[in-house]
């Protein structure tokens, strides 16, 4: 069944361990930070809070999907995988191709902050879950997760509440990230490295790009 007492769980070493793992991952430099970094610094506090949000959302899906038990149909169906790296794949590039050109652009300024009806919140709340929801390999890393939380006694459970105590650090995680790089202090300093922190970005979305369109070649 797909679900969870949600109340009263066991603290054991297994679910400590699991999100001791997930804080490690989620605190580490990756797409997902940097695009909060960048949003932080070149469009402000909201929309990066909200591209945050949606990164949490789109961990949350994958993680709840392994906590159903559904992570080893998915892996079965390697066509369903390989379409979704496809897609994962080729959105990733386009976030490289959208850093690129801001990194060629010699003059630029940060976007007026009266501009929310032409790019509101939910654009960049569904940017952020883009980034997680077309990535597969996230399904992968929370088996991990789910798997190193179940208490050996049994107990499924358990693995609903890693997905829990995991989504509460990311929000922390990505919630910091989004209001330390939207200080008055970090956007200033973004202007000053701002081309070189472009291409960074987009030299990250790259790599993670073809790496995802390369797996797609290879059955999970």
């Amino acid at each position: 069944m797909c679900g969870g007492d949600v109340g009263a769980y066991v603290l054991n070493e297994g679910l400590v361990a699991a999100a001791t793992l997930y804080a490690v991952g989620a605190a580490s430099p990756g797409p997902s930070n940097l695009a909060i970094m960048g949003a932080a610094m070149s469009h402000g506090r909201l929309r990066a809070l909200a591209m945050a949000l949606g990164v949490v959302l789109g961990s949350q899906f994958w993680g709840l999907l392994a906590a159903c038990g559904l992570a080893g149909i998915m892996r079965e169906a390697w066509w369903l995988m390989m379409a979704m790296k496809l897609a994962g794949g080729v959105y990733l590039l386009y976030l490289a191709f959208l850093s690129a050109r801001q990194a060629a652009v010699a003059d630029w300024a940060a976007p007026a902050a009266a501009e929310p009806e032409k790019n509101g919140a939910w654009r960049w709340l569904l940017k952020g879950a883009a980034m997680h929801m077309t990535n597969p390999k996230a399904i992968l890393v929370w088996m991990s997760i789910v798997t190193l939380a179940l208490p050996r006694e049994g107990g499924g459970e358990q693995a609903f509440h890693a997905v829990w105590v995991c989504g509460g650090i990311a929000v922390l995680v990505f919630f910091v990230y989004a209001l330390l790089f939207s200080t008055a202090a970090a956007r200033e300093g973004y202007l000053k490295v701002r081309r070189c922190f472009q291409a960074i970005l987009a030299a990250a979305f790259g790599w993670a790009g073809v790496k995802m369109l390369l797996a797609s070649s290879r059955t999970v």
